[in-house]
């Protein structure tokens, strides 16, 4: 019993300081990434100007008026106006509250599914392997933006109410997206059981729930980490297509693809650009910097990429 103590004192007492070296020299290297602190810049100044913007704004309440409808920028209006006369600035921020929560959601989702299922995969193996991978294997043979469109026009057809159409989105995005981290985590699963730790491990009699949450999962968090920061870019926009289509979240409730949707006309998208352009800046600048600051993370954190 005191040489199992012993082992365990000097595991966790270097082990920590190294992981912690090794986190630190991670966040050196991003910080010399320029392009890639300029996309988390960009993402945080999108979070703080969606979620705190609204609440200085005069327009939050979202009063119908018909006299300032289609109002091109001007002073009292920086974007313009929307088609009922509400103010495009404050409805993008407001739509940024909405597309950003339904991709941090749905991301958390599926990396706690996909994370959960592939490390139970690759460290069990067998029946239960076979199992998950066969429904994981099923899923990715279907093409995630059709299935999303059925799944959407079921929601339509059971009429669910539009106040909770946001939930049944996030869990849509976060039940597609699953599959393909779920094999990427039992890969790595498949290859780090077989290391010396984790034959240490089973020699010191540890249960597998010890195992899998406290030496198998902590060696896979920057796996984690890049594909859920690459797959939140991926759920906006997917989120968006489906709103764009009216399979999404539900007016009144804006997000960034149904504001485009509104304005979904000849006459607007040539004479009434203010409509439409705010929301799809939005998407494409929070996208494309999300992106960039999941790359350079992958730069960083997976050993595997050379520069």
């Amino acid at each position: 019993m005191s040489s199992i103590s012993r082992v365990t004192k000097t595991s966790t007492g270097p082990g920590v300081e190294h992981r912690s070296s090794l986190w630190r020299q991670s966040v050196r290297k991003l910080l010399r990434n320029k392009l890639a602190i300029f996309g988390l810049v960009v993402v945080i100044l999108m979070f703080l100007i969606c979620f705190l913007g609204p609440l200085f704004s005069p327009y939050a309440d979202n009063k119908i008026n018909m006299l300032e409808m289609k109002k091109a920028p001007n002073a009292k209006h920086w974007l313009g106006t929307d088609n009922l006369g509400r103010d495009v600035l404050t409805r993008v921020m407001q739509a940024g509250r909405i597309s950003l929560t339904v991709g941090l959601a749905s991301m958390m989702l599926s990396v706690l599914i996909g994370a959960t299922l592939g490390a139970v995969a690759g460290y069990y193996r067998g029946v239960v392997d076979q199992l998950i991978m066969r429904i994981a294997d099923l899923l990715l043979t279907i093409p995630s933006l059709p299935l999303l469109f059925i799944i959407g026009a079921l929601l339509s057809e059971w009429k669910v109410p539009p106040d909770y159409r946001m939930y049944v989105v996030m869990l849509m995005l976060g039940l597609v997206n699953w599959p393909g981290l779920a094999r990427m985590v039992r890969g790595q699963m498949l290859s780090l059981r077989e290391r010396e730790f984790m034959h240490a491990a089973t020699v010191l009699g540890l249960k597998d729930r010890k195992k899998l949450f406290h030496h198998l999962l902590p060696n896979i968090y920057p796996l984690l980490i890049v594909m859920a920061t690459l797959s939140i870019g991926g759920a906006i926009l997917s989120e968006s297509v489906l709103s764009f289509f009216g399979l999404g979240v539900m007016p009144p409730t804006p997000t960034w693809g149904n504001m485009i949707d509104a304005a979904n006309n000849l006459i607007d998208f040539q004479q009434h650009p203010w409509l439409w352009m705010p929301p799809g800046f939005s998407i494409f600048i929070t996208v494309i910097a999300i992106n960039i600051f999941g790359d350079g993370l992958r730069d960083v954190l997976d050993p595997k990429q050379k520069r």
